[in-house]
Order: C-alpha cells, then sequence, then structure tokens
C-alpha cells in the first residue's frame, strides 16, 4: 500500500476538467480532458487496499483494482497495464463507456466519494498505448482448430482475442462495413474517439486474429454451413431489436429508431456519404427514452444543429443520492446528468408519450404527451394531464428486446429462451453441439462490462470443448445476474 493515510489526506473526488460545452459543440471529439498526471496518481492513492475489496464483486470482469491503483499511484504505469489486462481485454472501451458499478462498491464510498477508478483505469491504458506497451501477443503454437465469432462487438472481439491467443484460428464476421459493432456505430464520437477502437483492432490482426467485414451470416453464408465450415461458432450478434411504441401516428415519417439515428451520424462522421441521412438540424428533436442510448441521441442532435431537443422518460426522475432501499455496496439508481444532457435542451420525467400528431402530409409535426401514473405496478397516461410538444423528428430509444431470430432459428435450428434471447446451458452452449453464445444474445441487452466478461468465458469453454481442457480464465457463468455481495 503506497499511502496509508491516502483516503485521508485526499477526501475530494477528483476528474478530469470536460472541454467547454461551446467547443466541443463543433466538433466530435471526446468530452474530457486528459488529467494531470499529479492529480491522477493522488486519486488512485486514495484506494484504501481494502481487506476484502467489494469493488471486486461489483466488476463482473474480476478487475484487480487495488492492485493497479497501488501500482498507478506509485508511477509504476507499465506493471499497472499488465494487472489491468490481467483481467480485461479492452479496459479503454469499459474506461470510456461503462457506468463503472465497482465504484458503487467502493468501501471508501460508505463515507466519502468513490475512488475514481474508472479514470485511473482508462489512464492507466491511454499512457501504455502512448509508451508502447501494448504489444501483440500471438501464441506460441497453433491447435490446427478453427472458430467463427458471429458479432465484432465487445462480446465478439473478447472471445477472438482470447481464443487467437489460446492458438486457435479464429474469424470474426461482422454485417457492417467496419469492425466494431455498436463500438463502431452506436457510440458516438464525442463518447470514444474510434482511434480507441482501431489500436486494439490492431493488435488483434497482429496477433492473428482474421476480420470479414461487410459478411452478413444468414444471407451471405448460411448459419448452418457456416457451421460446417468452422470446428466451433460463437454467436455474439449482440440484442439489436428495438423496443417500438405502438401508439396513433406510429407509421408517420419523421420517427425512427435510436440506432438507425446513431449509426447514420457516425458514418458521416467516419467521412461516408449517407443519402438520405436522418440528421436533426433546424428540427425539434424529441428523443423518447431516458437512458444512454437517449443520451446519446441528445448530443449527437446538439452537434448536428438541432432547433430544440427534448428528452423523455416514463418513469420517476431517481433520487440525487443512494436510497435506503439499496445500501452500499449494491449499484443504486440515482440522477445523472451526462455530458449530452449538460449541453442543453431540456429533460422530462414521468412523460407518457399517447399520440404521433399528424401534420397534415403524413409526417410527424407533435407528440401528444400526458403525466406517468403508477396504478397496480403499470406505468399508465394520467387522464386529463394531455398536452402537445413541437416534435418534427422523433428518437424511439426505449431499448432493446433481444436478438434477431429469424435466420438463426430457421438455419441453425437454435431455441430461444422465453426472454426472447439465444438459449444456451451453463458452458454457454446451444442445443446445437460446437455453437456457443456470448453477450446480449444470451443474457438481453446489459453492460459492456457484461460483454467482455462473457467473451472472455466463452472462450474459456470453447477452448476446453476444442481441446479437452483449458487455461483460459472464466470470470461469469451464464445464470449470473448480478455479481452476489
Amino acid at each position: 500500500m503506497a499511502d496509508p493515510k491516502g483516503f485521508l489526506k485526499t477526501r475530494e473526488r477528483e476528474l478530469p476538467p470536460r472541454r467547454p460545452v461551446s467547443l466541443r459543440l463543433m466538433d466530435w471529439k471526446e468530452v474530457y480532458e486528459q488529467q494531470e498526471s499529479g492529480e491522477l496518481r493522488r486519486q488512485a492513492g486514495r484506494c484504501m487496499q481494502c481487506g476484502i475489496p467489494f469493488c471486486h464483486q461489483g466488476c463482473p470482469l474480476g478487475n484487480l483494482i487495488p492492485e493497479w491503483n497501488d501500482l498507478m499511484h506509485r508511477g509504476e504505469g507499465r506493471l499497472a497495464i499488465e494487472r489491468l489486462h490481467a483481467t480485461n481485454n479492452f479496459p479503454e472501451f469499459t474506461g470510456t463507456l461503462c457506468p463503472a458499478p465497482c465504484e458503487s462498491s467502493c468501501v471508501l464510498g460508505i463515507n466519502q466519494p468513490a475512488v475514481t477508478i474508472k479514470q485511473v483505469e482508462v489512464s492507466i491504458v491511454d499512457q501504455a498505448f502512448e509508451r508502447g506497451w501494448v504489444q501483440p501477443h500471438p501464441p506460441q503454437r497453433l491447435t490446427g482448430k478453427t472458430v467463427a465469432v458471429v458479432g465484432s462487438g465487445p462480446a465478439g472481439l473478447a472471445a477472438a482475442q482470447q481464443l487467437t491467443r489460446a492458438g486457435h484460428t479464429v474469424a470474426v464476421y461482422e454485417r457492417d462495413d467496419r469492425i466494431g459493432g455498436l463500438l463502431r456505430y452506436g457510440i458516438p464520437e464525442f463518447k470514444m474517439e474510434k482511434s480507441r477502437l482501431d489500436q486494439r483492432l490492431n493488435q488483434m490482426i497482429a496477433e492473428g486474429t482474421r476480420f470479414r467485414a461487410g459478411v452478413e451470416i444468414g444471407k451471405d453464408i448460411a448459419w448452418d454451413e457456416l457451421r460446417r465450415r468452422y470446428d466451433a461458432v460463437v454467436v455474439a450478434t449482440g440484442a439489436l431489436v428495438p423496443r417500438d411504441l405502438p401508439i396513433p401516428g406510429r407509421d408517420l415519417d419523421g420517427i425512427h429508431y435510436a440506432m438507425e439515428y446513431l449509426v447514420q451520424a457516425n458514418k458521416a462522421v467516419a467521412g461516408d456519404d449517407v443519402p438520405g441521412q436522418i440528421t436533426a438540424e433546424d428540427r425539434h428533436v424529441v428523443v423518447i427514452g431516458g437512458g444512454d442510448t437517449g443520451a446519446d441521441c441528445v448530443g449527437t442532435a446538439h452537434r448536428q444543429g438541432a432547433a430544440s431537443v427534448t428528452n423523455l422518460a416514463i418513469g420517476r426522475q431517481p433520487p440525487a443520492t443512494r436510497s435506503d432501499s439499496q445500501p452500499w455496496p449494491m449499484s443504486p439508481t440515482v440522477f445523472e446528468v451526462s455530458t449530452s444532457h449538460e449541453e442543453g435542451g431540456h429533460r422530462e420525467f414521468l412523460a407518457s408519450t399517447v399520440e404521433f400528431v399528424d401534420d397534415g402530409n403524413g409526417r410527424v409535426q407533435s407528440l401528444r404527451v400526458a403525466e406517468t401514473e403508477y396504478l397496480d405496478g403499470r406505468r399508465v397516461p394520467r387522464a386529463g394531464t394531455e398536452r402537445l410538444i413541437p416534435a418534427d423528428l422523433v428518437l424511439l430509444a426505449m431499448g432493446f428486446t433481444g436478438p434477431e431470430q429469424d435466420d438463426l432459428a430457421g438455419q441453425l435450428g437454435v431455441p430461444f429462451d422465453q426472454r426472447g434471447n439465444l438459449s444456451r446451458d451453463d458452458r454457454f452452449q446451444t442445443s446445437e453441439p460446437g455453437v456457443f453464445v456470448a453477450g446480449d444474445a444470451g443474457r438481453g441487452q446489459s453492460l459492456i462490462v457484461w460483454a467482455i466478461a462473457e467473451g472472455r468465458s466463452v472462450a474459456a469453454e470453447v477452448d476446453a470443448y476444442l481441446e479437452g481442457r483449458t487455461e483460459l480464465p472464466a470470470p461469469v457463468r451464464p445464470t449470473d445476474r448480478a455479481i452476489a455481495i
């Protein structure tokens, strides 16, 4: 423990400065600036090196947080990245995108602001890339076995990297024109610049992982044909079926799913020509959905020059602090102002949309909204509270209902569970021998840290299936829903 009194001497939680709103709305670069090294080391020194580190339990990956906090405080960045990579293939992804359940479990959080674990994490990996400490780790031997990974999001990439390093020949298939899944096209550049993704893909290519972009399994190659070509298949296609809002006026022009909008925006930022692009420029934008995807739409609309932006959430506004029903070390639901909401717009809670109103030409003109009330556990519009909100672009960001089913069910014969996810056993394997499932396709929409954890775990199961044994780590099981405290 580098500084036994660090948490006493530095009691304040210090985060890196955000670029001024007026400046960052003019580009798509990340919001946060680099944190000063002395400040970062002080924050890492606040870690108490607990005898029972509950942050381990809060993280599905089981990250060795006290160890790399200590190393970062001592200035041992090279050792810190080694300890970080021991449990996490992509700390640059989790360090920028994860909501950090580890911080909710931090013991210091009982009576002080938690350690800035997430910021220390991303700073360690940023320093490692800058100084050339992140190098390829190709396998020492090849097994002669082949694995197809379908989907190049965090679960698929984690599985592919682990299996490649174990000596298998791995091909990652992605139907989009670039590798990365939602990391590439679902996450705006201002939350994570794509250079972070590209530098990691370069490492994986050097290790031997093969990438096949622009190939849709089920269309370009049948699922059953893929199974015949490879010794094992990992399905990591995500949960991409969006939740709809089937109310009057739903068929009007100007109403789109959030991912349709975000994917086009990301392609345009990447320099692609996007014919007929959905844009918020000079439009009154309403985003329905109060989660991260909704916030991403808000920030994107600001940068596109929207006339106004309104974000509606059907539920209550969360409390500003941890409630008694969610005591430490549980992950609490608290009110947060994202960087996107900080940039402007109007945010409403207890708002139920009851109708999309036609402008007379088949295009949405406004939303009829009512106050939400709770009846017998259901959220319903309160009678007599209806009002109109101007809207000529509506974005539905209400989450996802599960993976796409048609081709998988028809061609591969893999069953789905009651929640609409691919059914699998306690070893991530489906009823089809040699076909495994990882990430949101098997557990439903979840956090990036769960996706990486499942990718690492499914790799261990695939390795054992192919070789009869494995030395790869398996941090989670398919039945895990939350790390037990």
